[in-house]
């Protein structure tokens, strides 16, 4: 299953300059999701973090992996229209840095869920390499 931009617009509450997910690759609703998000030295970050050497947030990769996961969890029927927030990061790493011109791979799995409560395992990548990795807790809600 493959989303555009639009499409995650009609499942995810988050606009610009805060939707950081481009396009979703391939999805099974409830369990899993990839996408991309491709960096460009125009975003908003980028005027602040840093000016003279553009490196984007590790938090900002969190939430796109985040945003990720919750467009394969919100793609469910029962959750048309309910947002997923964070409930927590743990175990996060972040093993190289991510600039302008890249291609970040996102990929994000359900490991347990139990009612509103999920729990999932995240990976960026760019080129195939990890740049951030780690275990989010979430909690669907109105």
């Amino acid at each position: 299953m493959v989303l555009d931009s639009n499409q995650i617009q009609q499942i995810l509450p988050h606009r610009y300059p805060f939707l950081l997910v481009d396009k979703i690759v391939d999805m099974e609703v409830g369990k899993w999701a990839r996408g991309i998000k491709c960096v460009s030295a125009n975003e908003m970050q980028f005027l602040g973090h840093f000016p003279e050497k553009h490196i984007m947030p590790g938090v900002l990769i969190m939430e796109a992996l985040a945003q990720t996961g919750a467009v394969a969890i919100l793609s469910e029927p029962e959750n048309k229209g309910k947002i997923a927030v964070f409930g927590g990061i743990k175990n996060c790493r972040f093993k190289a840095q991510v600039v302008p011109g890249d291609v970040l791979e996102l990929y994000c799995e359900m490991t347990d869920r139990r009612g509103p409560i999920g729990y999932g395992k995240a990976v960026a990548k760019v080129d195939d390499k990890v740049a951030a990795q780690g275990e989010l807790s979430f909690v669907i809600t109105e």
